[in-house]
């Protein structure tokens, strides 16, 4: 069992050195438009109107797509306070409990995303015109990886929280 935990955390560690990766590339074109559209109206004599809605675009995907990092880490909003009033064996399955309703609400956010995206395809972007469901892909897909980081993270809280003996953080 403790070998399916093992790979259940190395499996999720490589999804958020991708996600972290995207994350850090995400936030340096951020800098940098934002950067650029600083330079845009205050120094230089061009009339860039893109960046202010780019902006917003990288910002809401680089936060959606972070989530799933915080899950992997254990970092994300918890009930601790009410989770450590339980004894230790119920613990275990309480911490299942909160990890499926986690996986729910993330499944719904993600099936009723791809519906989201759909309908987005109807309307354009005020400046750039190219389809909202272009950047409206952020919502299924990081929910989708928040999904597979819930998965992964608690298979392998689930069997090592028989193995070891204090709780917090990450496992």
């Amino acid at each position: 069992m403790k070998r399916h935990a093992d790979s259940a955390h190395a499996l999720s560690m490589k999804v958020n050195w991708l996600i972290e990766r995207i994350c850090v590339f995400l936030m340096v074109l951020l800098v940098f438009d934002v950067w650029l559209g600083i330079m845009a109206r205050y120094a230089l004599p061009w009339e860039l109107t893109f960046t202010e809605e780019l902006a917003r675009y990288l910002m809401i995907w680089m936060a959606l797509l972070a989530v799933s990092s915080g899950i992997a880490h254990r970092e994300h909003i918890g009930v601790e306070f009410v989770f450590t009033r339980f004894p230790r064996p119920m613990q275990r399955w309480l911490a299942l409990m909160f990890d499926l309703i986690a996986f729910a609400f993330f499944a719904f956010i993600l099936i009723y995303g791809l519906d989201f995206v759909e309908r987005g395809f109807g309307r354009f972007t005020m400046i750039f015109g190219v389809p909202k469901g272009i950047p409206y892909i952020g919502v299924p897909l990081a929910a989708g990886f928040a999904c597979i980081q819930l998965a992964l993270v608690s298979v392998r809280d689930f069997i090592h929280f028989s193995h070891s003996p204090d709780v917090g953080g990450e496992a």
